[in-house]
């Protein structure tokens, strides 16, 4: 497939688009000792503390067993700790830890320097129309 042909499947340039700024991304995260995944981790549960595992999983595109391989790594990492949900004694809350708060900061600087990298090329107007744009495809995907 041609990404450079404007009647091509938006899908595939997007989907190459993603492994592109992944590839520069796990570059700076392996600097602070995270992976891709970790890195989403962390930041979906500080949005949304207490998410369970199943919703962790779904979040960042995998298995719930293969997340919960991602937790429990995390947790021995110091990174997450899991506590009974009150709602539902067959699932348990994911809540950062402050040491997990404090490798999501560490790396902020890390994280925002490879996407203003990327978006060097960029006007304002480009940043806002594509940040627009993606966040559409989220909402209209469901």
């Amino acid at each position: 497939m041609d990404l450079d042909d404007p009647t091509g499947c938006v899908t595939f340039l997007v989907r190459h688009a993603w492994l592109s700024m992944r590839s520069a991304l796990a570059d700076a995260l392996d600097e602070h000792g995270l992976s891709v995944q970790q890195y989403g981790t962390l930041v979906l549960v500080s949005k949304v503390p207490g998410r369970t595992v199943a919703e962790v999983g779904r979040e960042v595109g995998t298995a719930r067993q293969s997340a919960n391989e991602l937790i429990s790594g995390m947790e021995r990492a110091g990174l997450l700790e899991r506590r009974p949900n009150p709602k539902d004694r067959r699932t348990q809350q994911v809540h950062l830890t402050p040491a997990g708060e404090q490798r999501l900061l560490d790396v902020g600087p890390a994280v925002r320097k490879v996407e203003e990298d990327l978006e060097a090329s960029f006007s304002d107007a480009d940043r806002a129309a594509a940040r627009a744009w993606l966040h559409h495809m989220v909402e209209n995907a469901g």
